[in-house]
């Protein structure tokens, strides 16, 4: 698909310079508070700016402290918790919801997965589901049967893209 991919774990790379210079910013497995102040500004005028953003699995757990709240809606949503029992992995039945959407386009219409499925808090309302996990399938859901795992939207002049898929070495 003709594009580079530049892989790091040093914060100090986001900068309105060096950002400039991307068209997307995936945070894969982040945790945690990891973009001080200058940081988080650059990354908003990133976004502003029309960049993207994809966010897999814990990206969710990443920042949900402090008052970095513009973030929280980028990624859509909050990490709450996972089940533990009798597994943090279990198989589930994923149904795709949106068939339109690139990223799910070639999937069938509901598969089984075995991963660690989130539950969330703080939903950001103007997401766009392409995907749920089927709470019946496995132990611990919490979200009442209307659980969504992967979603997309606009937000503040840019894009997002998050699917909690992803715990797992094979996913």
């Amino acid at each position: 698909h003709k594009f580079n991919v530049v892989a790091t774990e040093d914060s100090s790379q986001f900068s309105d310079e060096n950002l400039r210079s991307f068209n997307a910013v995936i945070f894969l497995n982040t945790t945690g508070n990891v973009l001080d102040e200058d940081q988080q500004i650059a990354m908003e005028r990133f976004i502003q700016a029309g960049g993207g953003f994809v966010g897999i699995h814990a990206a969710t757990d990443t920042e949900w402290q402090g008052d970095w709240f513009w973030f929280r809606n980028l990624v859509g949503a909050v990490f709450a918790n996972h089940p533990n029992e009798p597994s943090n992995v279990q198989t589930a039945t994923v149904l795709v919801t949106d068939k339109n959407h690139a990223s799910t386009a070639s999937l069938p219409d509901s598969f089984s997965l075995a991963d660690e499925w989130y539950n969330f808090r703080d939903i950001y309302e103007f997401i766009n589901v392409v995907a749920k996990v089927d709470e019946n399938t496995y132990q611990g859901g919490e979200h009442n049967h209307d659980h969504p795992i992967s979603w997309y939207h606009e937000y503040d002049g840019g894009r997002a893209f998050y699917t909690g898929l992803g715990h797992t070495d094979e996913t």
